[in-house]
């Protein structure tokens, strides 16, 4: 309508300047002296009225005819205008009734390639991108959300079944209730331990820093092992520390936990007469890197990807009582908050090596 409207209005005006420059140019042929008399086809006519009849009917058939343009023209421009509008809107409509079809239910459901390759192409491409993160998103989620309950039904189910059998016990002395209560308490100290971790990793997982101030991780490493050294030395585990100044700039609270999960993990998964291998060093370019490395049990490569997820551990069983499965995968979150990376690799003959490398600070 738009398009139809605008030809419209400019063919009216180039008619009325046509109009007038018709009657210009009829107005400017020279005029015959009055009373002058033209013959034509035998018959006497004074010029001055011929002239009139002249102009009449050069005004009439340029009328004639601008209205057949006109006609033809604004047809023309409105077939035009929607042949093309229909054509180029067409991806728009597969757009639009695919955002109106999804939910979270119908997330695989995709626009795919469309006809045109301008810009409708190139939004069709982002939304089916966008949607792939968001399913991505969606998935990772449930999952999440699963694993989380699965953990924390384990350490509620070990507590109710503990109070149901001790009160259901009238012969109950104060050796089985204190016995009931040092289990109650592991379960809920799991419990909390599992609180805790889900709430840092989705403090730092997608999130800026609040907090930027240069860190060596030197200082990081040891405040971290100091937590750890005691559950070390129970395994006879023989450690090596490597540090050399590394300074980076970040959040020191997010900084020791991703040593002290390292370092935890390291002790945790552990074989008794073990060893742990702690370096800080530059790294290639302007960056510092942070690498543990220990024994442990046997871990094959293929799945050593799969130690990042939440509630994911090497070798132990899922609803296994020592930690919650979360270690690395807050370690990721938080090193990916500073802008680095994290790998991690099996040691041949079992154990894990883990290379934190973060930006360099000043």
């Amino acid at each position: 309508m738009l398009a139809t409207t605008l030809v419209a209005i400019v063919s009216v005006a180039l008619l009325w300047l046509a109009w007038r420059l018709v009657g210009d140019s009829v107005a400017a042929v020279p005029q015959l002296p009055p009373g002058t008399l033209v013959q034509v086809d035998g018959v006497d006519v004074e010029a001055s009225v011929l002239a009139e009849h002249l102009r009449e009917q050069a005004q009439q058939r340029m009328v004639a005819a601008a209205i057949i343009a006109f006609v033809l023209v604004v047809a023309a421009a409105g077939i035009l205008a929607w042949t093309l509008t229909s054509r180029v809107l067409s991806p728009l409509r597969e757009i639009t009734d695919t955002a109106r079809r999804l939910s979270v239910e119908s997330l695989g459901e995709r626009i795919g390639r469309v006809r045109s390759r301008d810009e409708l192409a190139e939004l069709a491409s982002t939304f089916d991108a966008m949607l792939d993160r968001l399913q991505a998103a969606f998935d990772a989620q449930r999952h999440f959300v699963a694993n989380a309950s699965h953990e924390l039904r384990t350490p509620l189910a070990v507590i109710r079944t503990e109070l149901e059998v001790t009160l259901s016990d009238e012969d109950a002395d104060v050796e089985e209730l204190r016995r009931m209560a040092g289990v109650v308490q592991d379960a809920t100290e799991r419990a909390e331990r599992l609180v805790n971790s889900l709430l840092l990793l989705a403090r730092t997982d997608g999130t800026e820093l609040a907090v930027t101030e240069p860190v060596d991780l030197v200082d990081v490493v040891e405040s971290a092992w100091s937590a750890v050294r005691a559950s070390a030395e129970r395994k006879d585990i023989t450690t090596d520390f490597q540090l050399e100044r590394a300074v980076t700039v970040g959040d020191p609270a997010l900084l020791e936990r991703i040593a002290g999960n390292l370092l935890e993990n390291a002790v945790t998964h552990n074989v008794e007469d073990g060893w742990i291998e702690v370096t800080t060093k530059p790294w290639e370019g302007p960056r510092v890197a942070l690498v543990v490395r220990s024994s442990g049990g046997v871990i094959e490569p293929e799945t050593v990807e799969g130690l990042f997820e939440p509630f994911r551990r090497a070798g132990v069983a899922r609803t296994a009582r020592t930690g919650a499965g979360l270690g690395l995968s807050i370690v990721q979150a938080a090193v990916r908050a500073h802008g680095g990376t994290v790998r991690a690799e099996p040691v041949p003959g079992g154990g894990l090596a883990v290379t934190v490398v973060l930006p360099a600070g000043a």
